[in-house]
């Protein structure tokens, strides 16, 4: 090989231990100097099980993560995230007064989350509460209207609550917002079959008042007609003894 080829070689190894030590330096500077967000790297950690299905160790991780310090994951916006997921975690698992505390705190910070609302009204749901679950899905759709879901859910909650009628208008206007929506499609059929069912139920439940009314009046009539006691005749005998009545007025006398 030729010494003059041999220092070219050597020429471009040192000109490239030039550019890639200083960039090598200041990307180590940066990780050991930078802000550490132990919150941030806790949550992401417990959101990849939440994905998993691990709920029960990722709602231990985004406990820590709210015990320490949030200054950095409040100013990325990921605390939001952080209460919406431990939220969705305890709900999976049927935790859902533990659900409540959560979405409680966090609608603290976020009183304005569409979704917040709407998990709360899904935990107050589950637990029967129809008209509290009712009043967080319409505060939810206050402040998103095109909130399918949460339009879904409280046509579930109005037909809970057998209000057919207002059950089948959201689950139509969910359907405007998500064109073919299965759920919202069933929630119609199922709430406009209900609605019918609980009309026709209650005409003939008017109409059994109606009969029963009229027999009891029927019966009374014959009882009263058949079975009541006449007045005694007075025997004429007796009616003679009897003094009659004095007028409360006095004779005139004649005039002379």
């Amino acid at each position: 090989m030729k010494f003059g080829r041999i220092l070219t070689i050597l020429a471009f190894f040192l000109l490239a231990g030039c550019f890639v030590l200083p960039c090598t330096t200041a990307a180590n500077i940066s990780v050991s100097t930078g802000p550490k967000d132990n919150a941030t790297s806790l949550y992401n950690n417990g959101d990849l099980l939440v994905v998993q299905g691990e709920y029960e160790n990722a709602i231990a991780l985004f406990d820590l993560a709210l015990a320490s310090n949030t200054s950095m994951i409040s100013k990325t916006g990921a605390l939001l995230y952080l209460y919406r997921d431990k939220a969705y975690a305890q709900i999976q698992l049927g935790r859902y007064n533990d659900a409540l505390t959560t979405l409680s705190a966090g609608l603290a910070l976020y009183p304005k989350d569409p979704l917040l609302w709407n998990n709360q009204g899904y935990a107050l749901f589950r637990l029967g509460r129809l008209p509290d679950a009712l009043s967080s899905y319409n505060t939810a759709i206050s402040f998103d209207q095109n909130y399918t879901t949460a339009l879904i859910n409280e046509g579930d909650t109005l037909s809970g609550m057998g209000r057919y009628t207002e059950a089948v208008t959201a689950y139509v206007r969910a359907n405007e917002t998500d064109p073919g929506n299965q759920a919202a499609t069933a929630g119609i059929t199922t709430a406009q079959a209900a609605a019918a069912k609980a009309a026709e139920s209650s005409v003939q439940t008017t109409s059994i008042i109606l009969v029963i009314a009229v027999i009891i009046i029927a019966v009374v009539a014959v009882w009263y007609l058949r079975f009541r006691k006449p007045k005694e005749p007075v025997p004429p005998e007796k009616a003679a003894e009897e003094p009659k009545a004095a007028s409360g007025k006095k004779g005139k006398g004649k005039k002379k």
